[in-house]
Parts: C-alpha cells; sequence; structure tokens
C-alpha cells in the first residue's frame, strides 16, 4: 500500500514533467508516420476514446451514487458551469476573435470551439485535484445535454449563412462510451471491491486509482499529439497565430472563475469541478463538426486547441495546493467552512 501511495505522489509531482514528454513524443511519432497515422485514423481515434474512458474509469471507483445524486441538487455549481460554457466562452470568444482573426473561416473555427460542450476530461482533472468528481461528472452530462440547442443556436448567430450539422449520435455515443460506461463499471467495482476485501482495506487501495488515471492521461496526450502532429507541425503558422487567442481564453477564464467561485463562496472541491468543466472543450465535437459542416480550415483551431488547454490545466492543477489554501482562506476570514476542510469533531484539518 505504501509502494501504491509512492507512485502516486511521484506521478503528481512530475506531471509536468510527464505531460511535456506525452506531446513530445507524439509529434516526434506522429509526424515522420504521417501516413501511417492517416491511413490508421479509426485506430487512433479508438485508442483515443479507450485511453479517455481509462483516465475517468479510475476516478468512478471512488464514486459514491449517493453524492453523485446529491451533486444534482447543486444548482449554484450546475448553474455557473452553463454560464461560463455558453455565455462567457462565446461572448470572449466574438471578443478575441475580432481582435486577433483576421481570417473569416479561422475566427468561425476559433468560435466554434468556444461553443462545444466541455470535455469529459473535465471529471478526470476534478479528480485528479481532489475536487467534487459527482458535481463534475453530473456538470458534464449536463453540458452535453445543453449543446444540442445552445451550439446550432450560437453557430446561427455567428454564421447564418452556413447550414450547421451538429453531430447530435457522435456526441449521444461519446456521453455513453467516456461518461456513462466508466461511471456504472466504476460504480459495479467499487460494490466487489469493498464486498470482497472490506472497507478498511478497500481505503488503503485508494491510492491506486489516481494513480492508474494519471498513468491514462499521460498515454492519452501522447496520442492527440501524435493524431495531430501533422497539423502542429505543417501548419506552424496558424498555430502562432491561434495562440494569442487560445492561450488568452484558457488564462482568462481559469483566473476569472477563480476570482468569481472565491467570491461566491464555493468549496474548494465545488471551484475545480466548475472551473475545469468551465475551461476544458470537447475539441473532438468541434473538430466533427467542423469537418462535416465547413472547410477543413475551420477545423484548424480546435485541432490546435489541446496544445494549449492541456498545458494550461496542467499547470492548473499542479497549483492545486495553493488554491485549495486560497479557498480555504476565504472561508474561514467569511465564516464559512466548506465540508472538504472539516473533520468529523467540527475542527479544522491541518
Amino acid at each position: 500500500m505504501q509502494r501504491l501511495k509512492t507512485l502516486q505522489e511521484h506521478l503528481n509531482k512530475w506531471l509536468l514533467l510527464y505531460t511535456s514528454m506525452g506531446m513530445l513524443l507524439g509529434l516526434l511519432a506522429g509526424y515522420p508516420n504521417a501516413g501511417w497515422t492517416e491511413t490508421h485514423q479509426p485506430l487512433v481515434g479508438n485508442l483515443t476514446t479507450l485511453a479517455v474512458f481509462f483516465v475517468i474509469y479510475p476516478m468512478m471507483v471512488n464514486l459514491r451514487m449517493e453524492a453523485l445524486l446529491k451533486a444534482g441538487k447543486n444548482i449554484r455549481g450546475l448553474s455557473l458551469t452553463v454560464l461560463y460554457n455558453f455565455v462567457w466562452a462565446p461572448l470572449i470568444g466574438v471578443a478575441l476573435a475580432a481582435i486577433f482573426l483576421s481570417d473569416p473561416l479561422l475566427a468561425l473555427g476559433f468560435l466554434l470551439v468556444m461553443v462545444v460542450p466541455c470535455s469529459s476530461m473535465s471529471i478526470a482533472y476534478t479528480g485528479l485535484a481532489e475536487g467534487d468528481i459527482e458535481l463534475a461528472t453530473v456538470a458534464v452530462a449536463l453540458s452535453f445535454v445543453l449543446a444540442v440547442f445552445a451550439v446550432p443556436i450560437w453557430m446561427m448567430f455567428f454564421a447564418s449563412h452556413y447550414a450547421v450539422a451538429v453531430p447530435l449520435r457522435d456526441m449521444l455515443m461519446s456521453i455513453l462510451t467516456v461518461l456513462i460506461a466508466p461511471m456504472v463499471l466504476g460504480y459495479l467495482t467499487r460494490r466487489v471491491l469493498v464486498r470482497g476485501l472490506g472497507g478498511r482495506k478497500f481505503q488503503e487501495l485508494q491510492p491506486l486509482f489516481p494513480a492508474l488515471s494519471l498513468m491514462g492521461l499521460y498515454v492519452l496526450i501522447l496520442l492527440i499529439f501524435l493524431a495531430k502532429a501533422t497539423v502542429i507541425v505543417d501548419k506552424w503558422q496558424l498555430v502562432l497565430i491561434l495562440l494569442i487567442p487560445n492561450a488568452l481564453f484558457v488564462a482568462l477564464t481559469l483566473i476569472a472563475v477563480t476570482w468569481l467561485n472565491r467570491r461566491l463562496h464555493l468549496s474548494y472541491g465545488e471551484h475545480m469541478a466548475v472551473v475545469f468543466a468551465s475551461t476544458g472543450k470537447n475539441n473532438g465535437t468541434a473538430i466533427a463538426i467542423a469537418a462535416t459542416a465547413f472547410s477543413p480550415l475551420v477545423a484548424v483551431p480546435a485541432a490546435t486547441m489541446p496544445i494549449f488547454q492541456i498545458l494550461f490545466l496542467v499547470l492548473y492543477l499542479k497549483a492545486a495546493h495553493r488554491i485549495r489554501r486560497y479557498f480555504k482562506e476565504n472561508h474561514l476570514s467569511g465564516g464559512h467552512v466548506p465540508a472538504d476542510v472539516q473533520n468529523t469533531d467540527g475542527g479544522l484539518v491541518k
């Protein structure tokens, strides 16, 4: 059990290093073998989906169904997630596109990324940060459902002369594959382990699951950059053009959501669920819509967004202990003590 804890701490400590290695290895392996990647796109896509599954599934083993039902009643957290995803992101996107992107198709592709729902990886990031994983799960599911209506409305506003086809079937399959299936299997795994090992032994085994999620995350990053290596290298000028608006969107969202959530007295756990669900965009959905309804140029922002999204979210994850202190100080100074800094005696956990 001590080795499991040591492994988890090691993977957390060197998170940025392993993430950078995954990006670099993906580019080094993907670009020289672009022909193979192009020919085997379905295989690479299936492996990427599988990696997402194995990032989220271990987190779901620790998921308690009663807590999930309670999270569904967290109107404030869910409302903020919807507001950030479908109001804040498109409006900030419009401003950034107007300032930095003169090409209309490139601007449209960037705005498309802004209006797609949050990524299922938000759940994994929340779990790795020890946030409210139940709230994150409900927030992702709700965002997927609302996106069916929000994406066409916003895209008609941005480009009324295009007939936007929303890949509803792909979105529903995505929900089933990377959200519902891991949730069901995680719940069943938890019941089997608790029944077979007992509650105490199961708690000792818990460090294994975040470690497995982290290893899955590193594989996922490698696969993303493997698949997008040609776009990133061959269209490096477009990547540079998109660097500023992409980076500004992620940075501004992280800063604004962190500040506002603290002002609204969200707990650290609630905040982590909301911030990751509000910042991480489902680039796969954006690429699917762009490929169906627009020219290849419109898909470039969605293809390059993972570079900035992964880097900023991993850095934010790395700063989780500082963010926890930031929210804890706010609750203590305001007289609010969240559940994640209380012990059973009502005192404060050191």
